[in-house]
Protein backbone atom coordinates (compact mmCIF):
# COMPACT_ATOMS: atom_id res chain seq x y z
CA UNK A 1 0.00 0.00 0.00
CA UNK A 2 1.27 3.34 -0.98
CA UNK A 3 1.52 6.19 1.51
CA UNK A 4 -1.19 8.78 0.56
CA UNK A 5 0.48 11.39 2.71
CA UNK A 6 3.62 11.28 0.58
CA UNK A 7 1.56 12.10 -2.53
CA UNK A 8 -0.21 15.11 -0.99
CA UNK A 9 1.17 18.48 -2.03
CA UNK A 10 3.06 20.37 0.62
CA UNK A 11 2.33 23.94 1.76
CA UNK A 12 3.01 26.65 -0.79
CA UNK A 13 5.51 29.36 0.11
CA UNK A 14 3.83 32.74 -0.58
CA UNK A 15 7.24 34.25 -1.34
CA UNK A 16 7.76 31.86 -4.25
CA UNK A 17 4.81 31.94 -6.72
CA UNK A 18 4.38 28.75 -8.69
CA UNK A 19 6.04 28.86 -12.07
CA UNK A 20 8.07 32.02 -11.40
CA UNK A 21 11.35 31.26 -9.67
CA UNK A 22 12.23 34.96 -9.58
CA UNK A 23 9.27 35.82 -7.35
CA UNK A 24 7.91 38.52 -9.68
CA UNK A 25 4.43 38.50 -11.14
CA UNK A 26 3.82 39.15 -14.83
CA UNK A 27 2.95 42.73 -15.70
CA UNK A 28 -0.80 43.35 -15.88
CA UNK A 29 -2.15 43.34 -19.40
CA UNK A 30 1.10 42.12 -20.85
CA UNK A 31 -0.01 38.61 -21.58
CA UNK A 32 2.51 37.23 -19.14
CA UNK A 33 5.53 38.94 -20.70
CA UNK A 34 7.55 41.79 -19.11
CA UNK A 35 7.20 45.27 -20.65
CA UNK A 36 10.30 46.57 -22.37
CA UNK A 37 11.89 49.62 -20.69
CA UNK A 38 11.17 53.01 -22.28
CA UNK A 39 13.90 54.10 -24.62
CA UNK A 40 15.83 57.12 -23.33
CA UNK A 41 16.07 60.20 -25.53
CA UNK A 42 19.47 60.93 -27.02
CA UNK A 43 21.45 63.63 -25.24
CA UNK A 44 21.48 65.84 -28.33
CA UNK A 45 17.66 65.98 -28.18
CA UNK A 46 17.24 66.22 -24.39
CA UNK A 47 19.79 69.00 -23.83
CA UNK A 48 18.12 71.63 -26.09
CA UNK A 49 14.76 70.86 -24.45
CA UNK A 50 16.24 71.53 -21.00
CA UNK A 51 17.79 74.78 -22.25
CA UNK A 52 14.44 76.00 -23.61
CA UNK A 53 12.66 75.13 -20.35
CA UNK A 54 15.33 76.95 -18.32
CA UNK A 55 15.02 80.10 -20.47
CA UNK A 56 11.22 80.08 -20.26
CA UNK A 57 11.28 79.74 -16.46
CA UNK A 58 13.92 82.47 -16.18
CA UNK A 59 11.88 84.77 -18.41
CA UNK A 60 8.72 84.26 -16.34
CA UNK A 61 10.51 84.77 -13.04
CA UNK A 62 12.26 87.95 -14.21
CA UNK A 63 9.07 89.32 -15.76
CA UNK A 64 6.76 88.83 -12.78
CA UNK A 65 8.78 88.19 -9.60
CA UNK A 66 12.39 89.32 -9.45
CA UNK A 67 14.86 90.64 -11.99
CA UNK A 68 18.63 90.90 -12.12
CA UNK A 69 19.97 94.38 -12.86
CA UNK A 70 23.47 95.55 -13.63
CA UNK A 71 24.66 98.63 -11.70
CA UNK A 72 26.19 100.83 -14.43
CA UNK A 73 27.47 103.86 -12.54
CA UNK A 74 29.16 104.71 -9.27
CA UNK A 75 26.24 106.84 -8.04
CA UNK A 76 25.44 104.37 -5.22
CA UNK A 77 29.00 103.79 -3.98
CA UNK A 78 29.88 102.26 -1.63
CA UNK A 79 26.53 100.56 -1.04
CA UNK A 80 26.58 99.30 -4.63
CA UNK A 81 29.62 99.13 -6.89
CA UNK A 82 29.37 100.51 -10.41
CA UNK A 83 31.14 99.36 -13.57
CA UNK A 84 34.37 101.13 -12.61
CA UNK A 85 34.54 99.01 -9.43
CA UNK A 86 33.58 95.71 -11.02
CA UNK A 87 29.86 96.27 -11.49
CA UNK A 88 27.44 94.69 -9.03
CA UNK A 89 24.46 92.72 -10.27
CA UNK A 90 21.51 93.14 -7.96
CA UNK A 91 18.21 91.34 -7.51
CA UNK A 92 15.13 93.60 -7.55
CA UNK A 93 11.87 92.44 -5.98
CA UNK A 94 9.18 93.44 -8.51
CA UNK A 95 6.12 92.60 -6.39
CA UNK A 96 6.83 94.16 -2.98
CA UNK A 97 5.53 97.57 -4.10
CA UNK A 98 2.26 95.99 -5.21
CA UNK A 99 1.41 95.82 -1.49
CA UNK A 100 3.03 98.99 -0.16
CA UNK A 101 4.52 102.21 -1.50
CA UNK A 102 8.28 102.84 -1.50
CA UNK A 103 9.52 103.99 1.91
CA UNK A 104 12.37 106.39 2.81
CA UNK A 105 15.59 104.41 2.98
CA UNK A 106 14.62 101.86 0.31
CA UNK A 107 17.07 101.29 -2.55
CA UNK A 108 14.97 101.00 -5.70
CA UNK A 109 15.34 100.46 -9.45
CA UNK A 110 13.24 102.82 -11.58
CA UNK A 111 12.79 104.35 -15.00
CA UNK A 112 14.14 107.88 -15.08
CA UNK A 113 11.72 110.67 -16.07
CA UNK A 114 12.02 111.96 -19.62
CA UNK A 115 13.88 115.11 -18.54
CA UNK A 116 16.60 113.17 -16.71
CA UNK A 117 20.01 112.84 -18.34
CA UNK A 118 21.16 109.19 -18.53
CA UNK A 119 24.12 108.36 -16.29
CA UNK A 120 25.54 105.97 -18.89
CA UNK A 121 25.47 105.77 -22.66
CA UNK A 122 24.82 102.33 -24.12
CA UNK A 123 25.80 101.66 -27.72
CA UNK A 124 23.03 100.15 -29.84
CA UNK A 125 23.65 96.65 -31.28
CA UNK A 126 25.51 96.95 -34.58
CA UNK A 127 24.12 93.77 -36.17
CA UNK A 128 21.50 91.08 -35.75
CA UNK A 129 23.84 88.81 -33.79
CA UNK A 130 24.60 91.54 -31.25
CA UNK A 131 20.89 92.31 -30.98
CA UNK A 132 20.10 88.63 -30.35
CA UNK A 133 22.86 88.36 -27.76
CA UNK A 134 21.54 91.46 -25.98
CA UNK A 135 18.01 90.03 -25.91
CA UNK A 136 19.20 86.70 -24.50
CA UNK A 137 21.43 88.48 -22.00
CA UNK A 138 18.51 90.59 -20.83
CA UNK A 139 16.57 87.43 -19.98
CA UNK A 140 19.31 86.03 -17.75
CA UNK A 141 20.52 89.37 -16.34
CA UNK A 142 23.92 89.66 -18.03
CA UNK A 143 23.13 92.24 -20.69
CA UNK A 144 24.29 95.88 -20.43
CA UNK A 145 21.82 98.07 -18.52
CA UNK A 146 19.13 100.19 -20.09
CA UNK A 147 20.44 103.76 -20.08
CA UNK A 148 17.10 104.99 -18.66
CA UNK A 149 17.23 102.60 -15.67
CA UNK A 150 18.44 104.17 -12.42
CA UNK A 151 19.26 102.76 -8.98
CA UNK A 152 18.87 105.27 -6.13
CA UNK A 153 17.68 105.56 -2.53
CA UNK A 154 14.24 106.87 -1.56
CA UNK A 155 14.66 110.05 0.51
CA UNK A 156 11.11 111.45 0.68
CA UNK A 157 7.63 110.45 -0.46
CA UNK A 158 4.42 112.17 -1.53
CA UNK A 159 3.32 115.01 0.75
CA UNK A 160 6.73 115.50 2.37
CA UNK A 161 8.95 118.56 1.89
CA UNK A 162 12.63 117.98 1.21
CA UNK A 163 15.46 120.51 1.11
CA UNK A 164 19.16 120.96 1.64
CA UNK A 165 20.75 122.00 3.75
CA UNK A 166 20.67 122.54 7.51
CA UNK A 167 23.48 124.46 9.22
CA UNK A 168 25.85 121.49 8.94
CA UNK A 169 24.95 120.44 5.39
CA UNK A 170 22.43 117.65 6.04
CA UNK A 171 19.34 116.98 3.94
CA UNK A 172 16.10 117.84 5.73
CA UNK A 173 12.65 116.30 5.35
CA UNK A 174 9.69 118.14 6.89
CA UNK A 175 12.14 120.36 8.77
CA UNK A 176 14.05 117.48 10.39
CA UNK A 177 17.65 116.65 9.53
CA UNK A 178 18.36 113.15 8.23
CA UNK A 179 21.07 110.89 9.61
CA UNK A 180 22.57 109.26 6.50
CA UNK A 181 25.60 107.12 7.42
CA UNK A 182 25.74 105.59 3.92
CA UNK A 183 26.74 108.85 2.13
CA UNK A 184 30.00 108.60 0.17
CA UNK A 185 32.00 111.65 -0.97
CA UNK A 186 29.42 114.39 -0.35
CA UNK A 187 29.34 117.62 -2.33
CA UNK A 188 31.57 120.28 -0.68
CA UNK A 189 29.81 122.31 2.04
CA UNK A 190 31.60 124.62 4.49
CA UNK A 191 29.36 126.48 6.98
CA UNK A 192 29.87 130.23 6.70
CA UNK A 193 32.14 129.87 3.66
CA UNK A 194 30.41 127.73 1.06
CA UNK A 195 26.87 127.01 2.20
CA UNK A 196 23.28 127.86 1.26
CA UNK A 197 23.73 131.55 2.16
CA UNK A 198 27.05 132.16 0.44
CA UNK A 199 27.73 133.53 -3.03
CA UNK A 200 28.07 131.34 -4.93
CA UNK A 201 25.90 128.71 -3.25
CA UNK A 202 27.20 125.28 -2.43
CA UNK A 203 26.07 122.84 -5.13
CA UNK A 204 24.66 120.72 -2.34
CA UNK A 205 21.80 123.19 -1.78
CA UNK A 206 18.30 122.76 -3.22
CA UNK A 207 14.65 123.33 -2.36
CA UNK A 208 12.50 123.32 -0.40
CA UNK A 209 10.48 121.00 -2.66
CA UNK A 210 7.11 119.53 -1.67
CA UNK A 211 6.75 116.10 -3.26
CA UNK A 212 3.41 115.62 -5.06
CA UNK A 213 1.28 112.63 -4.08
CA UNK A 214 2.18 109.57 -6.10
CA UNK A 215 5.81 110.66 -6.50
CA UNK A 216 9.07 110.14 -4.61
CA UNK A 217 12.44 111.88 -4.18
CA UNK A 218 15.45 109.72 -5.11
CA UNK A 219 19.12 110.39 -4.35
CA UNK A 220 22.34 108.42 -4.84
CA UNK A 221 24.59 107.57 -1.90
CA UNK A 222 27.56 108.98 -3.85
CA UNK A 223 26.21 112.51 -3.67
CA UNK A 224 29.01 114.14 -5.68
CA UNK A 225 28.53 111.76 -8.63
CA UNK A 226 24.81 111.08 -8.97
CA UNK A 227 22.29 112.31 -11.54
CA UNK A 228 19.33 112.11 -9.18
CA UNK A 229 16.35 114.16 -7.99
CA UNK A 230 18.50 116.81 -6.32
CA UNK A 231 20.73 117.09 -9.40
CA UNK A 232 17.82 118.69 -11.26
CA UNK A 233 17.83 121.79 -9.03
CA UNK A 234 21.14 121.91 -7.14
CA UNK A 235 22.67 125.34 -6.74
CA UNK A 236 19.41 127.22 -7.31
CA UNK A 237 18.53 130.04 -4.88
CA UNK A 238 16.04 129.20 -2.10
CA UNK A 239 12.44 129.49 -3.23
CA UNK A 240 13.01 127.97 -6.67
CA UNK A 241 11.87 124.52 -5.57
CA UNK A 242 8.74 124.76 -7.70
CA UNK A 243 10.95 124.73 -10.80
CA UNK A 244 12.70 121.52 -9.77
CA UNK A 245 11.96 118.51 -11.99
CA UNK A 246 13.38 116.00 -9.53
CA UNK A 247 10.37 113.99 -8.22
CA UNK A 248 9.89 110.53 -9.75
CA UNK A 249 6.43 108.99 -10.33
CA UNK A 250 5.88 105.88 -8.21
CA UNK A 251 4.62 104.17 -11.36
CA UNK A 252 8.18 104.42 -12.73
CA UNK A 253 9.51 102.22 -9.93
CA UNK A 254 10.43 98.74 -11.17
CA UNK A 255 11.34 97.08 -7.90
CA UNK A 256 13.15 97.18 -4.59
CA UNK A 257 16.83 96.19 -4.61
CA UNK A 258 17.17 93.39 -2.08
CA UNK A 259 20.32 91.37 -2.79
CA UNK A 260 23.72 91.54 -4.50
CA UNK A 261 24.04 88.38 -6.58
CA UNK A 262 27.32 89.04 -8.43
CA UNK A 263 30.24 88.96 -8.00
CA UNK A 264 30.35 86.18 -5.35
CA UNK A 265 32.66 88.25 -3.15
CA UNK A 266 29.87 90.82 -2.83
CA UNK A 267 26.99 88.48 -1.96
CA UNK A 268 24.70 89.96 0.66
CA UNK A 269 21.49 91.83 1.37
CA UNK A 270 21.15 95.53 0.57
CA UNK A 271 20.59 97.68 3.63
CA UNK A 272 17.47 99.83 3.82
CA UNK A 273 17.73 101.94 6.99
CA UNK A 274 14.64 103.81 8.10
CA UNK A 275 15.63 107.43 7.52
CA UNK A 276 12.13 108.90 7.88
CA UNK A 277 12.63 111.60 10.55
CA UNK A 278 9.07 111.27 11.84
CA UNK A 279 9.56 107.53 12.35
CA UNK A 280 12.93 108.11 14.03
CA UNK A 281 11.41 110.67 16.39
CA UNK A 282 8.54 108.32 17.27
CA UNK A 283 10.93 105.45 17.97
CA UNK A 284 13.12 107.61 20.22
CA UNK A 285 10.15 108.99 22.16
CA UNK A 286 8.74 105.50 22.77
CA UNK A 287 12.12 104.03 23.68
CA UNK A 288 11.94 101.53 20.83
CA UNK A 289 14.77 100.98 18.41
CA UNK A 290 14.32 101.44 14.72
CA UNK A 291 14.85 98.14 12.94
CA UNK A 292 17.18 98.36 9.96
CA UNK A 293 17.27 94.64 9.18
CA UNK A 294 15.38 93.45 6.14
CA UNK A 295 13.93 90.02 5.36
CA UNK A 296 13.73 90.09 1.57
CA UNK A 297 13.45 86.35 1.12
CA UNK A 298 10.43 86.06 3.45
CA UNK A 299 8.81 89.11 1.89
CA UNK A 300 9.24 87.69 -1.58
CA UNK A 301 7.88 84.31 -0.50
CA UNK A 302 4.83 85.97 1.02
CA UNK A 303 4.07 87.93 -2.13
CA UNK A 304 4.49 84.81 -4.26
CA UNK A 305 1.97 82.94 -2.09
CA UNK A 306 -0.55 85.78 -1.99
CA UNK A 307 -0.34 86.74 -5.63
CA UNK A 308 0.71 83.52 -7.30
CA UNK A 309 3.53 85.39 -9.02
CA UNK A 310 1.36 87.91 -10.91
CA UNK A 311 2.63 91.48 -10.74
CA UNK A 312 0.26 94.40 -10.23
CA UNK A 313 -0.02 96.78 -13.15
CA UNK A 314 0.71 100.52 -12.79
CA UNK A 315 -3.01 101.23 -13.25
CA UNK A 316 -3.92 99.09 -10.26
CA UNK A 317 -1.18 100.78 -8.24
CA UNK A 318 -2.68 104.17 -9.06
CA UNK A 319 -6.16 103.02 -7.99
CA UNK A 320 -4.78 101.71 -4.72
CA UNK A 321 -3.07 105.03 -3.96
CA UNK A 322 -6.21 106.96 -4.92
CA UNK A 323 -8.32 104.93 -2.49
CA UNK A 324 -5.73 105.48 0.23
CA UNK A 325 -5.74 109.25 -0.38
CA UNK A 326 -9.55 109.32 -0.29
CA UNK A 327 -9.57 107.53 3.06
CA UNK A 328 -7.11 110.08 4.47
CA UNK A 329 -9.30 112.94 3.19
CA UNK A 330 -12.43 111.38 4.71
CA UNK A 331 -10.81 111.32 8.11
Amino acid sequence: MSDDRSAAPGPVDPQEPDGDPTGSAPAAGSGGTARAPKKKRPFWIEFPILIVIAFVLTFLIQTFLVKVYYVPSGSMETTLHGAASGGDRILANKVVYDFRDPQPGDVAVFKGPENWVPEVRINSPSNWFSSLAASVGSVVGIAPPDEKDFVKRVIATGGQTVECCDATGNVMVDGRSLDEPYIYEPIPFVPGVQDCQSVPLSSRCFGPVTIPEGQIWMMGDHRSDSADSSYQCQGQPPGNGAQCQGPVPVDNVIGKAIFIVMPPSRWGTIGNPDIDPSAQALALSSGAGVSTAAAPALGLLGTMVLRGGVAMTPGRRRRRRTRRAERRTAR
